[in-house]
């Protein structure tokens, strides 16, 4: 089914955007601060939530660049757009842009 098939319903249309980065991480310290810092000034984590953040930030610096991504400061000013869900996660990759056997897709 295209987008033309449904163009003449009113019923919501769901879009699954998967998005992938690769990040390198240049200064493990300064993300941990930085991460450290966003979860003491969320207002919106309770104390478990906001434990389990500072756990997940000192095991592995995956852990941290996580709570820099903010889906609805992707989607939340386009028009016509309301996001309904949103799951990410980070992990840790061997990457080596030099090496063509590398899989883009391929997280360990």
């Amino acid at each position: 089914m295209t987008s033309t098939d449904l163009s003449g319903q009113d019923a919501p249309r769901y879009v699954r955007l998967t998005i992938e980065l690769i990040a390198e991480i240049t200064d493990e310290q300064a993300l941990k601060a930085a991460a450290l810092a966003q979860v003491d000034g969320d207002e919106y984590l309770d104390d478990e939530e906001r434990a389990q953040s500072v756990e997940a930030i000192e095991v592995d610096p995956s852990g941290s660049l996580a709570h820099f991504v903010d889906p609805v400061a992707l989607l939340g000013e386009v028009p016509g757009v309301e996001l309904t869900s949103a799951t990410w996660e980070s992990a840790i990759t061997d990457y080596d842009p030099e090496d063509e056997t590398w899989e883009e897709h391929e997280v360990e």
